[in-house]
């Protein structure tokens, strides 16, 4: 299960697949693994000749989610039913721009704290940023942070 969670494959509903295959107490089908699950929605409706409603039901899922899911393996295969990362893919809100003025700012004055540049940024730019994100965007461009 902590493979499954690490890889946020955990299925949050493993209740609701009802599929005799899953209950059946099988070693190798695991109702926890989402992709599991979904792949085997989609080959019900493929292969088996189940209708889309049955087999979204029976597995936990509303037919809108199967056809997402569908739409996913067509688009990338199988690994299309790994769930997307959740959140910002990257820092959004510290442009180069922002990056810029809190290195310029350090190199003035290294005595700088991160709460005080997370204050210059929402004084400068009118952005509220985290802390954390400061120090990530300092720390990738090599400038140490500090306190």
């Amino acid at each position: 299960m902590a493979a499954l969670r690490a890889q946020h494959a955990l299925n949050p509903q493993p209740e609701a697949v009802t599929d005799p295959t899953f209950s059946a107490g099988s070693p190798f089908f695991d109702a926890r693994d989402v992709v599991q699950v979904k792949y085997e929605m989609l080959r019900r409706v493929h292969h088996d000749g189940q209708t889309v409603s049955t087999a979204a039901a029976t597995f936990g899922f509303s037919r809108p989610s199967f056809y997402e899911a569908r739409a996913a393996v067509n688009q990338a295969g199988l690994p299309g039913l790994l769930p997307q990362r959740r959140g910002p893919r990257r820092a959004h809100k510290l442009s180069t721009e922002v990056v810029a003025a809190l290195e310029d700012a350090r190199a003035r004055d290294p005595a700088l704290t991160t709460p005080q540049l997370v204050e210059l940024v929402r004084e400068r730019f009118g952005l509220s940023v985290h802390r954390r994100s400061v120090e990530r965007a300092l720390t990738r461009s090599k400038t140490p942070w500090g306190p």
